[in-house]
Order: C-alpha cells, then sequence, then structure tokens
C-alpha cells in the first residue's frame, strides 16, 4: 500500500503543476491588478505604486511572476495578501477549517441518510416510499443550489428554526469555550442540509440502481435457496456488493462538496474558503486566489486518493497494483 500511495502522491505534481498554471493565466487574463485599482485614489502617490509593483514582482512578465511564484511555494511561501496584508498561508489557515467543518458535515449528513433510503427504496420498488423518494430526488438534483440555499434562509427567517446565515453570533466572542462551541452547532445544520442535498439525492438514487441490479444476481438466489433470513441476504451479501461502487465517487463527491461549498458560503454568510476566493477575485488578489487553487487542486487529489484506498480495502477483488 506504501508504494501505491507514493505513486499516487508523486503523480500529483504534474497535475497540481497544471492547476496552478492554468490558474495563473486566467487571472492574469483580466485588466489590471490589484494595484491598478488604488490609482484611482488620489491620495496614492504614483512612486508608492511603482515601489510596490516592483516589490511584489507585477512589474515583470506574467510567465517570469508565475516562476517566481512557483519557487517560492516549493519553499512554503505562497506569498502577499494585498487586501489583508497577511501570509497567503496564515490567512488560508483562518478560514479552511470553516470550509472543511461544513463540507465534512454534509458528507456524513448526505451518507447516513442516503444508504438506509436508498436500501430501503430498492427493497420497497414502486411502493410509496419509493415513489416520494424517487420524487424529492429528483428535484433536489434539478434545484440549483443558491436557490435551495435561499429557501432554506426564507424558512430561517420565517420559523427561527435556525439563525439566519453566518458561523457565529453577535456575542461569539464574549462566550464560554462551551457556549462557542453550541453557537457553531447551532449555525452548522442548515448550511450543511442545504450543501448535502443534492448529494443524498445522487448517493441514494445510485444505491437504489446498484442494489436493485445485485438482487437479480445468481449468488442472491442461491442465498435465498439456502433458507438464509432475508435481512441477512440483503445486508451481508447484497448491501456490501451493492455500495463498492458508491465509493470510487467518494473521491468526487468529497471535491464537488468543496466546490458546492463556495457557492453555500457566499449566499448563506459562511465564512469559509469559497467567501475568501470571491474576495481575492473581484479584488484581484492574486496570490490570495492562486493559494486557494492550489488547496482545491490538493483536495481533490487526495479525495481521489482516499476513494481508490476504500475500494481496495473493502473489496478484495482489487490489488493496489
Amino acid at each position: 500500500m506504501l508504494r501505491f500511495i507514493l505513486r499516487r502522491l508523486i503523480q500529483m505534481i504534474p497535475l497540481i503543476l497544471g492547476i496552478t498554471f492554468i490558474s495563473f493565466v486566467v487571472m492574469k487574463m483580466a485588466p489590471g491588478d490589484f494595484l491598478s485599482q488604488m490609482s484611482s485614489n488620489p491620495q496614492v502617490n504614483p512612486e508608492t505604486l511603482a515601489r510596490l509593483r516592483h516589490n511584489f514582482g507585477l512589474d515583470k512578465p506574467w510567465w517570469l511572476q508565475y516562476l517566481i511564484w512557483l519557487k517560492n511555494v516549493v519553499k512554503g511561501d505562497f506569498g502577499y495578501s494585498f487586501s489583508y496584508h497577511l501570509p497567503v498561508f496564515t490567512l488560508i489557515g483562518q478560514y479552511v477549517f470553516a470550509t472543511l467543518l461544513l463540507a465534512t458535515t454534509a458528507l456524513i449528513i448526505s451518507w447516513v441518510v442516503a444508504l438506509p433510503f436508498g436500501i430501503f427504496a430498492a427493497t420497497h420498488k414502486n411502493g410509496t416510499i419509493d415513489k416520494i423518494a424517487s420524487f424529492l430526488a429528483f428535484s433536489f438534483i434539478s434545484a440549483p443550489s443558491f436557490f435551495v440555499a435561499l429557501l432554506a434562509l426564507i424558512l430561517a427567517q420565517k420559523t427561527g428554526w435556525f439563525p439566519v446565515g453566518g458561523m457565529q453570533s453577535a456575542n461569539y466572542s464574549s462566550l464560554s469555550a462551551w457556549g462557542k462551541f453550541m453557537d457553531v452547532a447551532r449555525h452548522l445544520p442548515l448550511p450543511a442540509l442545504v450543501l448535502g442535498t443534492r448529494s443524498v439525492s445522487t448517493i441514494m438514487r445510485q444505491m437504489r440502481g446498484n442494489l436493485l441490479d445485485v438482487l437479480g444476481e445468481n449468488f442472491i438466489l442461491a442465498a435465498r435457496a439456502r433458507g438464509l433470513p432475508e435481512r441477512k441476504v440483503i445486508v451481508k451479501h447484497a448491501v456490501r456488493n451493492a455500495i463498492n461502487p458508491l465509493i470510487t465517487i467518494f473521491g468526487y463527491q468529497l471535491s464537488g462538496l468543496l466546490a458546492g461549498a463556495a457557492l453555500i458560503e457566499i449566499v448563506m454568510g459562511w465564512p469559509g474558503l469559497g467567501f475568501l476566493l470571491l474576495e481575492a477575485v473581484r479584488s484581484q488578489d492574486l496570490y490570495v486566489a492562486m493559494g486557494s487553487f492550489v488547496m482545491g487542486g490538493v483536495l481533490l487529489i487526495l479525495g481521489n486518493l482516499i476513494a481508490d484506498i476504500l475500494l481496495a480495502v473493502t473489496d478484495p477483488r482489487i490489488k493496489y497494483s
């Protein structure tokens, strides 16, 4: 397994290079830069702008800027934020926890809810619950995430069941450690549910389809012919084989949740990487945007690696070689 993991980590290098190069080119295609927006301020001296542009290397050709940035990244220096006046690595560290908390909670919700519903729908094919679940699944798959987020905010405002946006209350800093934990826990369910709805629908439909296919196999018929209880046939034989294909989409689901979290964060005021990336792109804070793109690419590749390892662990027929 160690050789397999090392080989996959080595394969990450050209992928990350490709992601960073394309992202850098796209960012540089926008007219001007962060310092260009300051030139309209009469209080800013042109000589000061020229000095800052030279200090940040923005007066060099774009390809040379990229090579300098890449060399610094290898040394562990992701650059300096123009807007926040902080090192990019430090700044991202302040926001990444909120995004990972949101995405992880949505991931747990999606699997915990989707698998039982998918199994129940498959074992009660064309029943009332199966039809209702299918209708809801297709509805949530079709509905845009930002629209679901807006509906959730309206629900929170009308009912008072959840806080309306944000991650913390206004008096968060004055709370005790337990109070801070409970305050965040009270703000977390609504955005996590919104983020996880599409994943719940997708996993449920796939689990239902996979299980129906497995229930028609000969080894299931043989297990029933031996007189095994139906519950044991479903849980021990059918579900174990039906769940393997779902593990392959785990990595893509993780990256999809992180990508979808950006939009949910913006709509629902959750202070994560999505909000930070939006502000960085709007203000042309180049190095903050590049740091966010790098982190997104790394999480995508690591998610796929975790999915491959889990698949090999659950299915002995699959070899690491």
